[in-house]
């Protein structure tokens, strides 16, 4: 869910600015983690990448973290993340950081120490959630995540379609399903107890387009 933005302009001013065929400067993690607005970017391989969030994505992120955060208030078996939160797990490549819209950590998995301690997260989480905003559908980033999210070694992960009120459930096995409004999502082994009906995700009076309509959705078909 993101688009690739230039790096912000010397305190300087322009005239601090290289020259235009000047190769572009790139961001180290730490840097990232040091930058005031940094939860709203993430990198990939030493480039920012400004995250494409929309009222809606957004507003349906909170509701699928609300909804998680009731069951893990009941179960507390593990940790709930919000948007902010970075990743940066993926084998190979250690200037790149992901952040899901919604992710959950088993506790077994990741201390409260481990939590407390700077920086970013350095394990996959075992449930990852990516709300889809309409900017994303005019991309493939979001099938990129999520086959990072499998490479990584995510259990689980979630690709919400808000105007379809649709989810494809995409397990640590490359294995995944589509459900409907109707249909019941469930944690699986990952939260067990946890299910809901899909269209809870969603406010009530959204307007649905045809299912089948969003863009890049093939590799979650089943």
């Amino acid at each position: 869910m993101s688009t690739i933005v230039a790096i912000q302009p010397p305190a300087g001013g322009l005239a601090d600015l290289p020259p235009r065929d000047h190769p572009r400067t790139e961001v180290t993690p730490e840097e990232l983690l040091a930058m005031p607005d940094g939860g709203h970017y993430e990198l990939i391989d030493g480039e920012l990448r400004e995250r494409n969030v929309g009222a809606l994505s957004n507003l349906v992120a909170f509701r699928v973290g609300l909804i998680l955060g009731n069951h893990c208030e009941k179960h507390p078996e593990g940790w709930l993340f919000a948007a902010d939160q970075g990743y940066q797990c993926f084998p190979g490549k250690p200037r790149r950081i992901r952040r899901a819209d919604v992710s959950y950590i088993r506790r077994k998995r990741y201390s409260l120490a481990q939590i407390e301690r700077d920086g970013f997260t350095r394990i996959a989480p075992d449930l990852a959630v990516e709300v889809v905003s309409l900017n994303d559908l005019a991309s493939r980033d979001v099938e990129e995540k999520v086959d990072e999210y499998i490479r990584a070694g995510v259990s689980l992960v979630w690709v919400v379609y808000p105007t379809t009120r649709t989810v494809y459930v995409v397990r640590g096995d490359g294995t995944g399903y589509r459900l409907r409004a109707d249909d019941e999502l469930t944690g699986e082994d990952i939260l067990p107890g946890f299910r809901c009906r899909v269209s809870e995700l969603f406010p009530a009076d959204l307007a649905v387009e045809p299912a089948g309509s969003e863009v890049g959705t093939e590799p979650f078909e089943s």
